[in-house]
């Protein structure tokens, strides 16, 4: 059960519509958590919050682009009024899967913008005001992704790495401040987004996770961050931060490529 008393009375959640993000929301509302749910199709989100709500909670659904300008602000707004002891950035996603040079580099920033600028501007805000009343919690869901670098996944690899650096650095800097902070690493989850891709779950050397066991993980983990790999993940990110990093690369390469179906 996570602390309703240190992380309540509300969480905030980037990307509770569907999948992990929609855990999140299932199990925090079970513990009492008043919810704001975030996301970009009002179809799942109004879906997610309605089950949630019949739990016996209030939320408070927000359908939003995060890559529009006004959508910190939205947020803020959205937000005032309520006491938020609890952020969960689960928003981040590859929104364009080309080649580097073939694509434009505004593409790339929109990549860029919902993996790193929102993430920055949300926790910058709440954070403040979790150091200001001594407690609260975030959590930033990261990807196994950032453990090495993939073809396509040029600067979607980086903005991990990125999240998984800056998570153990605010932490640093946040845990005398009774705010805990924990990136949530996650491998291959079964989410409808995943499903969408056609990722071949079948393919071997790959475990496989499942949405609802990985964000009770997380929520059970929040307090021995910096950082959590999750679904017994543990032993691939150990080796995929190696020194030999042609051959780690490589040999992920070759992986990924079965994942998606490029080989047999």
């Amino acid at each position: 059960m996570t602390d309703l008393d240190k992380y309540g009375p509300w969480a905030v959640i980037a990307g509770g519509s569907e999948g992990v993000g929609a855990e999140f929301a299932r199990s925090l509302a079970t513990d009492g958590f008043n919810l704001v749910l975030l996301a970009r199709k009002p179809g799942p989100l109004n879906e997610t919050a309605e089950s949630c709500r019949a739990l016996g909670v209030q939320v408070r659904a927000l359908s939003l682009d995060l890559l529009d300008a006004d959508a910190t602000a939205r947020i803020v707004e959205a937000t005032t009024d309520i006491d938020v002891g609890l952020l969960i950035y689960n928003a981040g996603a590859s929104t364009c899967n080309d080649p580097f040079l073939d694509a434009d580099l505004d593409e790339w920033r929109k990549i860029i913008d919902l993996n790193m600028t929102r993430m920055l501007e949300l926790t910058q805000h709440f954070g403040r005001r979790m150091v200001a009343r001594s407690r609260g919690g975030i959590i930033l869901v990261g990807s196994l992704s950032g453990y090495m670098g993939a073809v396509r996944h040029a600067v979607y690899s980086g903005v991990k790495a990125f999240s998984r650096m800056f998570a153990e650095s605010l932490w640093l800097e946040l845990r005398d401040q009774g705010v805990d902070v924990l990136e949530l690493v996650l491998g291959v989850t079964r989410t409808p987004a995943m499903e969408r891709v056609g990722l071949k779950f079948d393919t071997p050397g790959f475990i496989v996770n499942d949405p609802a066991e990985v964000a009770q993980e997380g929520l059970d983990r929040l307090g021995d961050g910096p950082v959590h790999v999750a679904g017994g993940n543990a032993e691939r990110a150990a080796q995929n931060s190696g020194p030999d990093r042609a051959k780690i690369v490589l040999d992920s390469h070759m992986a990924i490529q079965r994942l998606v179906g490029a080989l047999p």
